[in-house]
């Protein structure tokens, strides 16, 4: 029986996307969850027309996004922090603390697409990826300077 998952259904399929599954699974439980939809003529044709809306959207989302990354990889963050000794931190930089400085430089970006694979100890000067869009990742520059 063919479907259209409302839903990402795991080890199935994500949502949007026609797949065959066998009628009692669908009868008993992606229908009764609402996961999934009967795949008709109809409900294909609007499928389609979903799926054409859905990527001019991201093409334009892509395109600002891009427009981002190219301010972003202009500026060059810096943020005083108390240290310890010569070079080691009072604490450390998470995100959070970059996504407060985006944000007095005029980026509101949330702290969740900035991807610090473990938090800034130390002075110096550090790359930071920043995931705005699935395509588009901008590098941020960031200096970390005693206070």
């Amino acid at each position: 029986m063919d479907v259209i998952l409302n839903q990402d259904v795991e080890k199935i399929g994500r949502a949007g996307t026609v797949v065959c599954v066998k009628e009692g699974y669908a009868r008993n439980f992606l229908f009764p969850h609402n996961l999934a939809k009967l795949a008709t003529a109809g409900s294909l044709a609007k499928l389609k027309q979903d799926q054409i809306v859905r990527s001019a959207q991201s093409a334009k989302i892509k395109a600002e996004s891009e427009l981002v990354k190219q301010r972003l990889s202009a500026l060059i963050l810096t943020i005083p922090a108390l240290t310890q000794g010569e070079e080691k931190l009072y604490g450390s930089i998470h995100t959070h603390e970059i996504a407060e400085a985006l944000a007095q430089e005029g980026f509101l970006i949330s702290k969740n697409i900035i991807d610090l694979a473990e938090p800034i100890k130390s002075l110096g000067s550090y790359q930071i990826p920043v995931k705005l869009h699935p395509d588009v990742i901008a590098t941020v520059k960031l200096q970390v300077v005693k206070k």
